[in-house]
């Protein structure tokens, strides 16, 4: 943004992006060249704040207390522990069991919402893929994936299998999911070797050396490899999908098709 559009003042209100690790955010630099978009430049700036888990509830505590603080974005690892945190939280999240956005209302209260799930399917959306009646893998049990299962199955996804490092998530999301849409076949065996997608809901990729969140033989066309990773661009997961002649899809589609909800939920 260029700097003679940005005029950061006394009243200026703070919104900010929560993360551990945070130098991959590229949701701040969206919403900041949004805000200008929008004529609203010199009312609000985002900012990022690395916090880890163990400061979560103390930062948290301090935001409360800053009078210009409109609003929150939270990312990994953050998203379920927030939760307890806040004064209210949407039915959506409520469903899902997690936030991806916090604003503070008139009254100082704390109302939290996800737009991953709905994020996740209109960037594939505007890529030209249909979750539709396909076969899904989903790997991954956080909060990020969560909101995703839960809109797989509200899109029509056919078959969902979810695949996690610890067993015991997989199968408490797989039940909530099943629960919520008793249509959709849901699984936590992967003995299958057929999908149409296969997503990386996890933060491997983020570091270089990461290991592949699926194994390697899982990546075969026609699946196509789907990142929620946005930083780097093209993660290990993606290259070796390519290399092995499946088509692709970044995380960055998913963080920009939320833009839009995430300024109208801070109100501006």
């Amino acid at each position: 943004m260029p700097a003679e559009h940005l005029a950061i003042t006394g009243r200026t209100a703070m919104l900010t992006i929560i993360g551990d690790p945070i130098a991959q955010a590229r949701s701040l630099m969206m919403i900041n060249r949004a805000l200008a978009e929008r004529g609203r430049a010199d009312d609000a700036v985002m900012v990022p704040l690395h916090v880890p888990a163990s400061s979560l509830a103390t930062t948290v505590a301090g935001l409360r207390a800053i009078k210009n603080f409109r609003g929150a974005i939270i990312t990994m690892p953050h998203k379920t522990g927030i939760v307890p945190l806040l004064d209210e939280i949407t039915p959506e999240a409520q469903q899902v069991g997690a936030c991806n956005v916090v604003r503070m209302d008139a009254a100082g209260r704390l109302i939290g919402t996800i737009f991953d799930g709905e994020g996740f399917v209109a960037g594939l959306k505007s890529a030209g893929h249909s979750v539709a009646g396909k076969r899904c893998l989903l790997v991954g049990a956080g909060g990020a994936a969560a909101a995703i299962a839960f809109a797989l199955g509200k899109h029509g996804a056919s078959q969902l299998t979810l695949k996690n490092r610890t067993q015991a998530k997989a199968v408490e999301l797989a039940d909530r999911v099943k629960r919520a849409w008793p249509a959709q076949a849901v699984s936590t065996n992967d003995s299958s070797t057929d999908y149409d997608f296969i997503i990386n809901a996890t933060s491997l990729g983020m570091k270089d050396g990461d290991e592949l969140p699926v194994e390697l033989q899982l990546l075969r066309p026609p699946a196509v490899a789907v990142e929620i990773v946005a930083v780097p661009e093209v993660t290990a997961f993606l290259t070796a999908a390519a290399n092995n002649g499946c088509q692709t899809h970044p995380g960055k589609p998913m963080i920009a098709a939320q833009i839009d909800l995430m300024m109208d939920f801070f109100g501006f």
